[in-house]
């Protein structure tokens, strides 16, 4: 058996592949891979393999594979490009002997006990209980929430569709964007909200409900608007962190998530600064009769490049993960 697994975190725009040891998480010969100058996955993994040597009695006999998209069936249909492989027959055109394939988010969890503790940017200090529940969640192209549980042998993730339930507004500003999204979308859920869509819809709501035409078309503008000034798009971007709190912080009581909350994605980290003056902290903790338990929970902003990788390679051999 070759020594090098293959491991990858997949997406809508690009492919993210490395080798690791199986058993190790020293990741090496990473690349990232347009997923538009493929065809199918199996033509990016070779020209990856080829790229790095990994060919002939060098090729890898084991992978795990992360996707953006559900994967519970052997066809799997990615959301957000062309590609749709069966899981079965990539395993034999590969000669693979194992071949997992997991979700993005759930990768994304697995791969945060190993993100080192300087990547971590803490927003709530608290006290982390090492033998209770996780929270991974963050907003990207869609609102991923996932759990994580330290099992006697191996850490259990435990998927959720988490972004999918109800908003539940918390103040009149709030009740006018429900009114606002319904009108538009019917039932409105977190994730409706909490995305780059949703920050660019609701800055499109808050425009609307200021009387004044939108200026700004990508979720990039409306960030790159607030930093330089635009109180529309000021108040945009704090409510969004402000919601965004208010959901970690339901979250976080539904799932006993005593260990901790990771915010995780591309979103995130380039709104430090932001995290830190808006009220993200204050919804987290304003809970009623529990607001004293959230307040104790530890909350950090994931700042590290490849957790979803770290993520795949804790899967390869995680009994805990089919």
């Amino acid at each position: 058996m070759s020594e090098a697994a293959l491991i990858g975190d997949i997406g809508g725009t690009n492919a993210r592949f490395a080798l690791v040891t199986p058993g190790s998480f020293d990741l090496h010969d990473i690349q990232t891979l347009p997923c538009a100058d493929y065809p199918a996955l199996e033509d990016a993994i070779r020209d990856y393999l080829a790229r790095v040597g990994a060919i002939g009695d060098r090729a890898p006999r084991e992978a795990c594979l992360a996707f953006a998209c559900p994967v519970h069936d052997d066809e799997v249909r990615m959301t957000n490009n062309a590609w749709r492989f069966s899981k079965h027959q990539v395993r034999e055109s590969l000669g693979l002997q194992l071949f997992k394939v997991i979700n993005d988010f759930t990768a994304q969890a697995l791969g945060v006990p190993h993100v080192h503790a300087d990547e971590l940017i803490t927003l709530n200090t608290g006290t982390t209980e090492p033998y209770r529940a996780r929270l991974v969640i963050g907003p990207g192209t869609g609102l991923g929430v996932a759990g994580l549980f330290p099992g006697q042998h191996a850490w259990i993730p435990l998927s959720t569709e988490g972004g999918h339930v109800t908003f539940a507004p918390t103040d009149e500003r709030e009740r006018a964007l429900v009114r606002y999204f319904h009108d538009r979308y019917g039932r409105v859920s977190v994730e409706r909200l909490l995305c780059g869509q949703g920050l660019l819809d609701l800055y499109r709501a808050h425009a609307s409900l200021a009387g004044a035409p939108p200026h700004y078309n990508t979720p990039a503008e409306v960030t790159g608007a607030a930093r330089a000034g635009d109180a529309l798009a000021e108040e945009t971007l704090l409510r969004f962190l402000k919601i965004l709190g208010d959901v970690c912080g339901d979250a976080a009581l539904m799932m006993g998530a005593r260990g901790g909350i990771y915010l995780c994605g591309g979103i995130l980290p380039r709104l430090i600064d932001w995290l830190q003056r808006s009220r993200f902290i204050e919804a987290f903790t304003d809970k009623g009769r529990m607001s004293a338990y959230n307040d104790c929970i530890p909350v950090w902003v994931v700042n590290a490049p490849w957790t979803g990788l770290l993520g795949a390679a804790e899967a390869l051999h995680n009994e805990e993960v089919a």
